[in-house]
C-alpha cells in the first residue's frame, strides 16, 4: 500500500519558461499539504508531474509502501493515486450514470463503494441527466464520487471546492477528513483553505 510521497529537488518548466526549481517535499500517511501561490506559479503542473503526466527537468517523485521500500512508481501510480483536476473531463452527451459507471468500472471499484459514493453525494437524482445540463457543482460532485467509489491512498486535488456550495464544501470536508483518518494523504493545489489541518507549501509566482 502506498504510504509515503517524496518529492526531491524537482524542477518544472512549461514551454520556456520555468515554474520552479529545487523543490523538496515528503507527504506521509494521514497527511495534506495545501499548494499554494499565484497563478501560473506551477500548482497545477506539479499535480500533474506526481500523477505522471509530465515529465520533470530534473529531481526525483518517488513513492513508498507501508513497509518502507521504494514502490514501482506506474504500478504506485496506477493503484494508489487519484488526479481530480480543475476540469472535470466529462463527456457532454453522456449521462452522470454512464460517466460514473465508465470511471469506477475502470478503477475497479466494489458495487458496495459505488453505492456508498452515490448516497454520500446525492448523486441518484443526477444519474439519468446528460453531464452537459449539470450545474458546476453537481459535475464537481461527480467526480468527487471516484474518490469514493475507488479508493486510493494518495488523492491530488486541483482547487477542489471552488464550484461548490457552503453545504457540499462541509461534505467534502468530512471525505477529506476521514481519508487522512484512514491513513490517506492529500496535495491539493487551492486558493482558499483547505478545511482540514494541512502544511502549506508556497510556489510563489507572479500573479
Amino acid at each position: 500500500m502506498l504510504t509515503t510521497l517524496d518529492i526531491e529537488a524537482l524542477s518544472l518548466s512549461r514551454g520556456e519558461r520555468v515554474l520552479f526549481r529545487g523543490l523538496s517535499l515528503r507527504l506521509s500517511a494521514g497527511e495534506a499539504v495545501a499548494l499554494t501561490g499565484a497563478n501560473g506559479a506551477g500548482k497545477t503542473s506539479l499535480l500533474r508531474a506526481v500523477a505522471g503526466f509530465i515529465r520533470p527537468d530534473e529531481g526525483a517523485i518517488t513513492f513508498g509502501g507501508a513497509d518502507g521500500k521504494a514502490l514501482d512508481s506506474e504500478a504506485a501510480r496506477r493503484d494508489g493515486v487519484h488526479l481530480l483536476g480543475h476540469l472535470e473531463g466529462l463527456k457532454p452527451t453522456r449521462t452522470a450514470r454512464q460517466e460514473f459507471d465508465f470511471q469506477t468500472d475502470w478503477l475497479g471499484g466494489s458495487e458496495a463503494a459505488r453505492e456508498a459514493a452515490i448516497t454520500r453525494l446525492t448523486l441518484a437524482p443526477l444519474l439519468d441527466l446528460e453531464t452537459r445540463k449539470l450545474s458546476a457543482g453537481q459535475k464537481r460532485r461527480l467526480s468527487l464520487a471516484r474518490l469514493v467509489a475507488a479508493p486510493r491512498a494518495l488523492w491530488l486535488l486541483d482547487e477542489p471546492l471552488a464550484p461548490l456550495d457552503e453545504r457540499w464544501r462541509a461534505v467534502a470536508a468530512e471525505l477529506m477528513a476521514a481519508h487522512l483518518a484512514s491513513g490517506g494523504m492529500i496535495l491539493a493545489a487551492v486558493h482558499d483553505p483547505l478545511p482540514v489541518p494541512a502544511r502549506n507549501l508556497d510556489l510563489g509566482g507572479l500573479s
